[in-house]
């Protein structure tokens, strides 16, 4: 079989424009991550501060992955006329202010402004990263991707840190977005500079995308999308409710609590470190088990917790078991479709917002008609229906599984 067009080597005389690319887009997974977990470890304050009730936050929880997607539709109109590298040098730093808008308003509608600003430039970012990351990959002709999901949660270690300290010193929402927007907005513009273009990725990224756009059938992808869609549902969860559960269910002080999301995306990134290692000596199968049940087992140990400690290792034991479900669902998919391994991640990406537009109101609505406690065993009963599909991580030629498709 003649190997697909993302399977071709990197030309030498372009391979130093794209490592100066891939370090560059690598940065920006690191300042994003560092953003997102500062606004999502702020949640308690941001409450206090515009007077946000438990009944609402759902909602304005909910509404971000909605505008996110909007906004990831949109932007890939956009990046046809312009390009990605374009569009992601304008929206990441205006993440940036629209974080440092949500934390200088008094009024919900202010916050609804922010947010809503936020949501749809959060899409437009993770579409055209994604984008270019895939065009980066393409012209690479292996995996580069995990490597910047792992870049990702280190930008969630910096930012959950940095949170923690702020609320340790009481900064106060404005100083601390108002900061991290002033350090993190000047980076990006920086470097936005060396992302890959036309001339490093000639027609790599139209390349991707037409491959995305071709058909393939659904029916193979469906437990993986499913997968997909249960394991970004417990991580919406962890995203959008440690920091409150440590505060509001076991009295924690608002700084130790940003330790829970820390620990998570500490275990997240060490886990997607050593992943491929594990998937290589046992299997994607086994691999994949173990990560649900002990994401499943973490869920459980942070509903029974007994004080703060306990909900931070609690948390810190669930993202080592996220963190083996997600890449492997991309590399599943892949191997169903080696000739169009880019249409499949496509397809499966769209299950990340699934998971989250799904995640925050469930785990919202169980904490508002019981208690956190009870919401966090929802997440917990969906990771643990990633069991019965995990042979479908096995690796299979794809014969098998077009003639499964018909």
């Amino acid at each position: 079989m003649s190997a697909a067009p993302s399977e071709q080597p990197v030309p030498s005389s372009t391979a130093p424009g794209l490592r100066a690319g891939r370090a560059a887009l690598a940065v920006g997974f690191v300042l994003q991550g560092t953003v997102f977990a500062l606004l999502v470890t702020s949640i308690p304050e941001i409450q206090r501060r515009y007077g946000l009730s438990d009944g609402l936050l759902p909602a304005f929880l909910a509404a971000v992955p909605i505008l996110a997607g909007a906004g990831s539709l949109a932007s890939e109109q956009v990046v046809k006329r312009i390009g990605a590298r374009a569009v992601l040098r304008v929206v990441q730093p205006g993440v940036c202010l629209s974080l440092a808008a949500a934390g200088l308003g008094d009024a919900l509608w202010q916050l609804a402004l922010a947010l809503g600003a936020f949501g749809l430039l959060v899409g437009a970012l993770d579409a055209s990263m994604n984008m270019l990351g895939v065009g980066l990959q393409h012209r690479y002709g292996r995996s580069i991707m995990i490597g910047f999901h792992a870049a990702f949660s280190l930008g969630g270690i910096l930012g959950a840190a940095i949170a923690g300290l702020g609320s340790h010193d009481d900064v106060g929402l404005p100083v601390l977005f108002g900061t991290a927007a002033a350090v993190v907005a000047p980076l990006a513009v920086l470097t936005g500079r060396y992302f890959a273009g036309p001339a490093e990725l000639g027609d790599a990224v139209r390349e991707a995308a037409e491959a995305a756009a071709r058909s393939i059938p659904w029916r193979p992808l469906l437990p993986l999308c499913l997968a997909m869609a249960f394991a970004y549902i417990a991580d919406a969860s962890v995203s959008n409710y440690s920091v409150k559960y440590l505060t509001d269910g076991l009295g924690s002080r608002d700084d130790l609590a940003k330790l829970s999301y820390l620990g998570y995306m500490v275990a997240m990134l060490l886990g997607r470190a050593l992943g491929d290692r594990a998937v290589q000596r046992f299997g994607a199968v086994p691999v994949v088990r173990a990560g649900a049940a002990l994401a499943a087992l973490g869920f459980a140990l942070a509903a029974v917790a007994p004080a703060p400690w306990a909900g931070i290792a609690a948390f810190t034991v669930l993202g080592f078991g996220i963190c083996a479900i997600i890449p492997q669902v991309f590399a599943a998919g892949g191997r169903l479709f080696p000739a169009d391994s880019d249409a499949a991640v496509a397809r499966l990406n769209l299950f990340n917002y699934v998971g989250f537009l799904v995640g925050s109101p469930l785990v919202g609505a169980v904490a508002d008609a019981s208690s956190y406690r009870w919401a966090l065993l929802a997440p917990m009963l969906l990771v643990l229906a990633v069991l019965p599909l995990a042979d479908r991580f096995a690796p299979a030629p794809a014969t098998a599984a077009l003639a499964e498709a018909g």
